[in-house]
């Protein structure tokens, strides 16, 4: 028997895809928009929900059966907070120039909807083995979208990936500017973020044609 067994194994696969937090429940867009316009923040950013959302399931899975329900959401949001500080000071003491980046998105990983809604879907009704992998699925699925975004929009917005540059010299009109070729600026800029969004949930939704029924099928609910 593998360490996985299937249903843990779904656990973390289908928040990949089929049930991606960002394409398909719409969560999360807000630091999809803002911090992806350089990959190594992107990458920093999924790192820091993955252990945020990971940890943070395991602890309300450990606490679910102490946790008035009459306070859960604040018992979520203190457990939250708490990890997001210890996230922010890694940051500050290991990766400042990094930190100041992503500033203030960093503390906005306290409201993400991805996290508060694992808490309150999954780990509150479920044991901290399943929790923890949950947990490790949507942060994961979360973070491919965030790099994929942010690999696009550096690469076509700077002509670099984490900084290097992979496409030539600008200025000396090496690599592909020698063909003419030029930066796209409006990579740059946040609302060229949700198109890259839009078009993955576009080829998503081409591939998986379950996804556009069931989406229907919601709207005739409606």
């Amino acid at each position: 028997m593998g360490l996985l067994s299937k249903k843990d194994a779904r656990l973390i696969l289908d928040p990949l895809a089929d049930n991606n937090p960002i394409t398909i429940q719409v969560l999360g867009i807000c630091s999809a928009l803002a911090i992806t316009a350089e990959l190594e923040a992107s990458i920093v950013m999924s790192i820091s929900v993955l252990f945020v959302l990971g940890v943070g399931n395991v602890i309300i899975s450990l606490m679910r059966n102490i946790i008035p329900s009459k306070i859960r959401i604040i018992v979520q949001l203190i457990v939250v907070a708490t990890l997001v500080i210890i996230v922010d000071l890694v940051l500050k003491a290991y990766a400042y120039e990094l930190s100041k980046t992503l500033s203030v998105f960093v503390g906005l990983i306290i409201t993400n909807c991805i996290i508060m809604g694992r808490f309150e879907a999954f780990a509150l009704a479920n044991k901290p083995w399943p929790s923890f992998l949950d947990g490790i699925g949507n942060a994961l699925g979360y973070g491919l979208i965030l790099v994929i975004i942010g690999f696009f929009r550096e690469l076509l917005g700077s002509g670099t990936l984490l900084g290097f540059k992979v496409l030539g010299d600008p200025i000396e009109k090496t690599g592909v500017y020698a063909l003419g070729y030029e930066n796209n600026g409006f990579m740059l800029l946040s609302p060229m973020a949700l198109i890259v969004v839009g078009i993955i949930i576009w080829i998503q939704r081409s591939r998986n044609k379950d996804l556009l029924e069931d989406e229907l099928v919601g709207h005739c609910d409606i």
